[in-house]
């Protein structure tokens, strides 16, 4: 879906790094470590369709990135604790809402938390395209989703973008695995 927000197949990506590749075993990395591990979470992911097609209508945003994200941040639900949270008891639900810096809104798997995490991303999206304005919409979504992990002061150039993510890594996964869930459907 192209969109205000640039369009999913022109977002390059290098996939996953060797330290995020090793999740499940897998000693994969590049685009195919990060389609493995999208692969391994997408019957999870499956539930969530509905209500990720709805925050996609209602935000704009593809909602193959949205699982993109809730893939990378929880593995569809599966890597959270059972409290529904991860990152050391500090971030809540699909999409990892961090209670340091935001309310969670809604129960974990619910259209509210994710409709909430979507416009933390939609507002990471409005701080690079202030941050870099000569940045096509494409660069701009790949730089939110770096800054939806580490916030919008890691992100400094586009050849650098994830230097300062999770793994080092983190948007690249996301976009790859966006791709792949893209393509099954999302």
């Amino acid at each position: 879906m192209a969109s205000k927000y640039g369009s999913l197949r022109d977002i390059p990506t290098s996939g996953a790094s060797h330290t995020t590749g090793r999740q499940d075993s897998n000693n994969h990395s590049g685009v195919f470590g990060s389609e493995k591990l999208a692969e391994a979470d997408l019957d999870r992911m499956k539930k969530y369709r509905s209500i990720i097609r709805s925050v996609s209508r209602k935000t704009g945003v593809d909602g193959a990135i949205i699982a993109g994200i809730i893939s990378r941040e929880s593995r569809a639900g599966n890597a959270l604790d059972v409290n529904k949270r991860g990152d050391h008891g500090n971030a809540f639900g699909l999409m990892q809402i961090d209670h340091r810096f935001h309310t969670p809104h809604g129960a974990w798997d619910s259209e509210e938390h994710l409709l909430q995490g979507t416009a933390i991303l939609c507002s990471m999206f409005q701080s690079i395209k202030q941050k870099f304005p000569r940045w096509s919409s494409s660069q701009i979504m790949k730089g939110a989703i770096a800054a939806y992990n580490m916030g919008p002061d890691s992100v400094t150039s586009f050849d650098n973008i994830d230097s300062q993510t999770t793994g080092g890594d983190y948007s690249n996964d996301v976009v790859a695995r966006a791709k792949f869930y893209k393509r099954n459907g999302f």
